[in-house]
């Protein structure tokens, strides 16, 4: 049993203040378990409140020039505890939050991403499939679906009455919903 065990928490701080390690030792000693305890009641995690405590009798020593305490040594050492407890409870909440954000942001950029991919995809198709069409019915498509004119300029231009213009872009359409229908199942879901 060390002498300093008899001594009281005001000496030892004194003696903490003028660098003994001895006193150090003892009031990590007397206290640690305590506070440890008390840490655990709050947090619910031993690992936690272990790290918390040893944070605070850290300060304690690299401190100890600095350190003005005018309540008790325990009071000090209690409320230390707590303010540590809670700038961690804090810098979780913060964590969390930044994590949460972090995660939406991904998630929403991921669905952006995505619905990019398939609007690129279903463009290539779409076309594919246009360049697939007969070539005067591709040729009066184009003009009125890319070009939009009218279907009496597209029959000045083609030489055709407005009515073939029509019937092709009709039956272009009729084509194009044919062969898009299965691929429009896959880029709904």
């Amino acid at each position: 049993m060390s002498v300093y065990s008899k001594y009281a928490d005001h000496i030892l701080v004194n003696l903490l203040r003028e660098d003994d390690q001895l006193a150090y030792t003892e009031i990590f000693e007397r206290y640690s378990r305590l506070l440890v305890n008390h840490a655990y009641k709050i947090l619910g995690n031993r690992d936690e409140a272990n790290d918390i405590v040893q944070e605070v009798l850290l300060l304690i020593w690299t401190k100890r020039n600095e350190i003005t305490i005018t309540t008790s040594l325990s009071s000090y050492l209690y409320k230390a505890t707590k303010n540590r407890i809670l700038n961690h409870i804090a810098h979780d909440k913060v964590v969390s939050r930044y994590a949460d954000s972090i995660s939406k942001f991904i998630e929403n950029d991921y669905v952006f991403a995505d619905s990019k991919l398939r609007e690129k995809e279903l463009e290539r198709i779409i076309e594919n499939e246009i360049a697939l069409l007969p070539e005067k019915m591709r040729e009066v498509f184009l003009l009125r679906k890319v070009e939009e004119l009218s279907y009496d300029e597209i029959a000045l231009q083609l030489n055709i009455t407005d009515k073939t213009a029509k019937q092709q872009v009709y039956n272009s359409l009729k084509i194009l919903r044919e062969k898009l229908k299965s691929s429009m199942n896959f880029f709904i879901w």
